[in-house]
């Protein structure tokens, strides 16, 4: 039989530590940082994706009454922005938290398989956002729901101010970032969503030009939402 120096197999089994770890045993997190965090007129649109995220973020912890900072720890850990607008909302519903109801639904492919423990047909027969559950509608879905009861809750929109908003394509995070620019600049909700969408103007340049600035936004959302 072979003899094989010790020296050589302690060498062989260092390249191997070496070696780069296969996608699937890399954790995936979710990075919800931002470099780029003020209007640049230069640079009109860099900043838009903060400007987005904040806001929702701003508007997710006034109307749940949670410290901002919470929701962002949680995205940079990879949890997806709609699971927890869906989770936030069934907790009182449930009477489960929301770290609960994340699990459970990690144990099912979707959010509707996930609820059908949770009866809440029989206990919000006229609920919205349980009509759309028993419809079997994606987690995408769900979340748009759970951000339109809010929306129209806290009267940030009519029914068929929000319902035209969505048809023409604005989704949560822009719902949202509109409210607010419209409330300021005193423009029609459709009327900001067109000059983006068109590219006429960025959310940073509508917020510069409404006269606010990035750090009074969760201020200024949380204002709305009183």
């Amino acid at each position: 039989m072979a003899h094989f120096n010790p020296k050589y197999i302690n060498f062989i089994l260092f390249l191997l530590l070496l070696l780069p770890l296969p996608a699937q045993a890399i954790p995936a997190i979710a990075c919800h940082c931002f470099t780029d965090r003020s209007y640049d007129p230069t640079h009109p649109t860099l900043a838009d994706p903060y400007f987005l995220a904040t806001t929702q973020n701003s508007f997710f912890a006034a109307v749940f009454g949670i410290d901002k900072k919470t929701i962002v720890m949680k995205k940079q850990r990879g949890a997806a922005s709609d699971d927890l607008w869906i989770a936030y909302w069934l907790a009182p519903m449930t009477g489960m938290s929301p770290e609960l109801l994340l699990q459970k639904r990690q144990a099912k492919d979707s959010w509707s398989q996930a609820a059908t423990q949770f009866d809440l047909h029989e206990k919000h027969p006229g609920n919205r956002f349980s009509a759309t559950l028993k419809a079997n509608a994606s987690d995408a879905r769900l979340a748009e729901t759970v951000v339109d009861e809010l929306l129209l809750h806290y009267r940030f929109y009519g029914e068929v101010e929000l319902e035209a908003l969505r048809k023409a394509g604005a989704g949560n995070q822009e719902l949202v970032i509109i409210a607010l620019i419209a409330g300021k600049a005193r423009k029609k909700p459709n009327q900001i969503y067109q000059e983006v969408k068109s590219g006429a103007a960025s959310w940073g340049g509508l917020l510069q030009r409404a006269n606010i600035s990035p750090h009074d936004i969760q201020a200024e959302v949380a204002a709305m939402v009183r």
